[in-house]
């Protein structure tokens, strides 16, 4: 993409705000590969040896218990311990609070070791900058902001991100509109003049597009549904395969 016609960029555009896991951060791939290694390190006897049904468990633990938490249902630790407790229960063990804890802290640091950016991060970044002038980057996240900046700081995403909106501290979550606008008031920049990249068709691209940003849908995996191509159509979001593809798509918006 190296070579593109900066006068065809949109010239209103002057900031790109993104999700953060499984946008810029590899985060479902250092799941996979922090579960794995979690379950290496326990009783094997006492554990499905399969590792693709454990894995898929897992992620179905974590969008349960994690949405139980933006909803308010419980806080940001209980949706941990919910997650090990119910993860360990398929195997007739019971644990209480702090033993849920101590389970889940002991995943987390393999989780940590396994922290990677997308391999298109970078570029994307780097080329939007190069293309844009005066282009700024800011990040919106369903997330406690301790949690997230950790993951920002470790990733050395900080020299590129000017602010991050995290639902934990703003108090309300993607996809309403209000943490969308609070991000571009932070810019002092209008939402017409703002886009936003996420990897969740309905929570990211489809929330920033109703709040007048322009919505992208980052699917990585090339998952969509014919409904939900039709659902982002219909809201006039941008689906992309890869970061790769942004610059291309802004450019033709």
């Amino acid at each position: 993409m190296i070579g593109i016609d900066t006068a065809r960029v949109t010239p209103q555009l002057s900031l790109v705000l993104f999700d953060l896991d499984d946008t810029l951060f590899a985060h479902r791939e250092a799941v996979d590969l922090g579960i794995t290694a979690h379950r290496a390190s326990l009783d094997s006897a006492a554990f499905d040896p399969d590792d693709a049904s454990e894995i898929r468990r897992w992620h179905e633990l974590e969008e349960q218990h994690y949405h139980r938490y933006l909803s308010g249902e419980i806080d940001f630790l209980g949706q941990r311990r919910a997650r090990a407790r119910d993860f360990v229960a398929a195997y007739g063990i019971d644990v209480d609070d702090a033993g849920a804890q101590r389970w889940y802290e002991e995943y987390y640091r393999d989780y940590e070791r396994a922290w990677a950016l997308h391999p298109d991060t970078l570029p994307c970044l780097d080329e939007l900058r190069r293309t844009i002038p005066g282009v700024r980057f800011g990040l919106i996240t369903n997330g406690e902001r301790d949690y997230q900046t950790e993951k920002v700081e470790a990733l050395g995403l900080t020299p590129h991100i000017e602010h991050l909106v995290t639902s934990g501290e703003f108090g309300i979550t993607k996809p309403d509109a209000r943490i969308f606008h609070h991000a571009c008031a932070l810019f002092d920049v209008a939402p017409v003049r703002a886009a936003y990249i996420g990897d969740r068709l309905h929570t990211d691209a489809i929330g920033a597009a109703d709040a007048g940003l322009t919505g992208v849908w980052l699917d990585r995996r090339g998952s969509a549904t014919e409904t939900e191509l039709a659902e982002a159509a219909a809201s006039g979001v941008i689906v992309l395969h890869s970061l790769s593809e942004l610059l291309t798509s802004l450019t033709a918006r």
